[in-house]
Formats: C-alpha cells, structure tokens, sequence
C-alpha cells in the first residue's frame, strides 16, 4: 500500500491550497467558456452545430478518463501525475488562447479534458491520503467542496469580464500562470509517495471498457439534447455504453488486480454519496446554465454583469463550506444532505416563477442566497460520505468515482434540462404563443425539473445514507486512535474481508 509521507506538518496548509488551486483550474474552465461562446462564434466562424463541440469535447474525454485517471494515481504516483496534468492542461490552455481555427479549438479542448481528468481525481486523492479522516480531513473537505460548488458561478463572472474587456482567448490564458504557480509549489511542498509495494498492475482491459463505455453515455447525453432521446445515433451511443459499462463490471468481477474494485460498493454510504451526487450537479449545473440564458436573452445583460450577478453564489458557498466541519462534527453528514437538498430544491422551485420583467433583486437573489446554501451543506456532506473509509491505496479510485459522479451528473442534467425547456418551448410556439413568452416557459419547466432531481437526492440521502450506529475502537495500531462511525459494525467487519487494512470512516 502506498503512503503519503509528510515531511512537516505545517506544510499542510499549503499543500491543501496547492491542490484548491489545481481543482479550481478544472472547475473554472468548465465554467468560464459558457460566456465567451457568442465570441468565440464570431471570431471563428463556428455554425451553430459545431459550436456546442467547444464544451462537448472537453467534457467527453474528461468524463471519460476519469477513473483511469484516479486509479492511475494510485499505482505510479500521484505527485507525478498531477504535475504532469497541470503542465499539460496549462500548455494546450496557451495553445486554445492562440488558436484561429475552429477545428483545431475543438481538438485542443478534447486534450485539455484529457488532461483535467487526471488532475481533478489525483488532487483529491492526494488530500485524502495527506489529511487523517476525521476533523482534519472534514477541514481540508471544506475547502475542497467550496472550491467544487463555487467555482462553476466564479467561472460565470470572470469569463464575462475577461470576454468583455479583454477578449475570450484570456478564458483560456489565465490557466498559464495559474498552471505555473501550482507546479511550482506542488513540485517544493508536496512530497512524492513512497511506494510499499512493487507491483503495479494496470487492469487495461478494465481502463479500454470503462473509458469507452464513458464516452459512449457522455456523447449519448449530449446527443439528447440536439437530437432528442429516441434517434438511431442516440440509442446507438446508449446501447453501446450499456454493452461497454456491463463487460467493465463482468472484467472487474473476475480478473486479479481489477482497475475498480467492487468491494468499494459495500459501504452504503460511498454508493449513497456517488447516488445523491448525480442529481445534486445535474440540477445545479443545469440550473446555472439557464440562470445565465435568462439574464442575458431576457434581462439583457451584458456578459460582465451577467457574471457580477453570480457573484452572490460562491460568497454564500465559502461562508458555509467553512462552516461545514463544525457542522459534520455535530449532526453527521446524513442531516446535512438532507438539509442541503432540501434548501436545493426550494431555491430551484423559487426561480420557476420568473417571468420576463422579473427583479434580479426582489426574484432571482432570493434564490440564490436559498441554492448557495444548500450547496455548502451538500457538497460537503457528500465529500465526505462518498470518500470516507477508504485505504490509501484506494484513494484515487474513490476520487475519480465520486468526480466521474460530478461529470456525468452535469452531463445528464444539462441533457435532460435542455430537452425539458426546447420541448416546452417548441409546443407553446406551435400553440400560437410568442417566442419570448415559450421561452421564458422553457426555462421555468427546466427549473422545475431541477428541483424534481432535488427530490431524487433527498429520497437517497433518506433511504440510503447510514447514519453511524456504532461508535468502535479498531484494535490495529495503524489506525486504533480513530473513530468508525459512518459505517456499521457489520458493515465495518466486511470491508476488514474485503480490504485489509480499513481506515476509519466518521
């Protein structure tokens, strides 16, 4: 098993800003170019079909690789990695800059996902071996999740000022320094992992089906939205992703060093936190996708104040993500996604009622102050649920499971919103009404069904997050000065089968 050795403990807190840093950088691009697509159009002369691509090629390759990427870390290193990530994704971010050619854009945006993906997971799993579970690592968590539920509406606001004053290229050029600035320090204050074991078995075989079978269902999301769910090419892409993703789990069944093993799935509280994680993003994505369609095609806002009334959103997000570790500490993370989802799904109600002379003030603040704060609290939770209780050479396994979570939740969320508002929209244009009027129904169904998948999270952090039951002392020395509590005593004696040995969950 691998170990992450400190050299002094006060590098911690630098190390946990090094690795914000990274996860703010894929955050944000996620983000940023939402903005700058009308620019990007018109300088570039991209049509509308191949427009979208800007976003799709990035999200297919970085949803895709993810628990390659994760599981990667694992075996060769994740300091290694992660700096080769961010050079990576910081050279092509300069190359997306100084591009004049559509198609060489989408190109490069298909490496920068590639790239992210094997950034996001290995930060992650770099914290949780370098941070002990418990209220350390809840502590690193909250900032982590601040940085994960933040950064999408910081995205929003720099990518309107930086394309309003000086240009879309500058979404893409400010990753530069950022990228340099990381390397730097993760080269001077992250240590290398010492290796305890000299096999490294790479499941290949597992990593073709995963990540094929990922960029099948990704690729089959973002076709619904274009073409709707019951064309050829659609079913096509979902068939072969169910075909891909079956044989995955048949392989990972039977061969010796499985590239996910399905042991992780015992601990109801990872496959609950994976399974309320899927909704959450899918409902918050969406939701700022359209948020941002409203202010701009119906208030009028120019893309700087577009992204200024973002702001609002990872202000709220900070202040309770930082909270959060007191909070976990006191009522467990089961509460706080029940609270949070809950919150979730009363800010998304409340933007249904928008209509086209609506206040920023009066109608869409209110909201988000309700959506901010139920993000804090989930985020957080859900962290926690999803990664607790897993050895360190598992961590990056769990970190690309509960990030591939994050990126097909968007996927689906933004696919299913779409179809939700362009249906609405188009009946109500074939019933005689006007344009603006369809549209501003479009965009209400679509925060409806956010707050539907709300519901969903809600249900799961119900049915299916435990709440500790047993408060035990485990009698290996590695880890007897710890608490397991968010796994039961029967569920904590079949990982000891499965997984030898278990660190302690909350």
């Amino acid at each position: 098993m691998s170990k992450v050795i400190l050299n002094q403990s006060q590098n911690r807190p630098m190390i946990l800003l090094l690795l914000s840093l990274a996860m703010f950088m894929v955050v944000l691009d996620s983000a940023i170019i939402n903005v700058a697509l009308p620019s990007m159009k018109a300088v570039l002369h991209f049509d509308t079909s191949s427009l979208q691509w800007v976003l799709t090629a990035y999200i297919l390759t970085f949803g895709g690789f993810l628990m390659l990427g994760g599981r990667t870390a694992d075996l060769f290193g994740r300091r290694r990695l992660l700096v080769l990530g961010i050079a990576g994704f910081s050279l092509v971010s300069l190359l997306l800059g100084l591009t004049s050619s559509s198609v060489l854009l989408i190109a490069l945006r298909a490496l920068q996902g590639l790239a992210a993906a094997f950034m996001a997971p290995t930060a992650l799993s770099i914290l949780l071996t370098t941070f002990e579970e418990g209220e350390e690592r809840n502590r690193a968590l909250s900032v982590w999740s601040m940085v994960s539920a933040g950064g999408a509406a910081v995205g929003v606001f720099l990518g309107g000022v930086l394309t309003q004053y000086l240009g879309w290229q500058w979404c893409f050029f400010v990753n530069v320094p950022a990228g340099i600035l990381a390397i730097v320090g993760i080269m001077k204050y992250v240590p290398s992992q010492r290796e305890d074991a000299s096999e490294r078995h790479l499941d290949l075989p597992g990593a073709v089906l995963v990540t094929g079978g990922l960029i099948a269902l990704v690729y089959a999301l973002t076709l619904v939205s274009q073409v709707g769910w019951t064309e050829k090419i659609t079913l096509m892409m979902l068939g072969v992703s169910i075909v891909l993703l079956t044989a995955f789990l048949f392989n990972e069944a039977r061969v010796k060093h499985p590239l996910m093993p399905l042991t992780i799935f015992r601990s109801r509280n990872v496959s609950g936190g994976n399974l309320v994680m899927l909704p959450v993003v899918a409902g918050t994505l969406g939701t700022f996708f359209f948020v941002s369609l409203y202010v701009q095609n119906v208030l009028h806002y120019s893309p700087s104040l577009s992204g200024l009334s973002f702001l609002p959103l990872p202000s709220i997000i900070g202040i309770i993500s930082l909270q959060a570790p007191r909070l976990l500490d006191r009522f467990g993370f089961k509460p706080l996604l029940m609270t949070g989802a809950s919150l979730m799904l009363i800010g998304m109600f409340l933007l249904s009622f928008i209509t086209p002379t609506s206040s920023y003030v009066t109608n869409l603040l209110p909201a988000f102050l309700i959506l901010a704060l139920g993000m804090g609290l989930s985020f957080v939770a859900v962290t926690v649920a999803a990664t607790s209780g897993m050895p360190d050479n598992e961590a990056g396994l769990a970190s690309g499971l509960i990030n591939t979570s994050q990126q097909l939740g968007g996927a689906l969320g933004l696919a299913v919103l779409t179809v939700v508002a362009s249906t609405t929209t188009a009946a109500d244009v074939a019933s005689g009404k006007g344009f603006a009027q369809a549209s501003i129904h479009g965009y209400q169904m679509a925060f409806l069904c956010s707050a539907a998948l709300m519901v969903v999270a809600l249900l799961v952090s119900i049915f299916v997050i435990r709440t500790p039951k047993a408060t035990i002392q485990a009698p290996d020395m590695s880890y007897s000065e710890q608490t397991i509590g968010a796994i039961d005593v029967q569920e904590h004696n079949d990982l000891q089968k499965a997984v030898n040995p278990v660190h302690s969950t909350l």
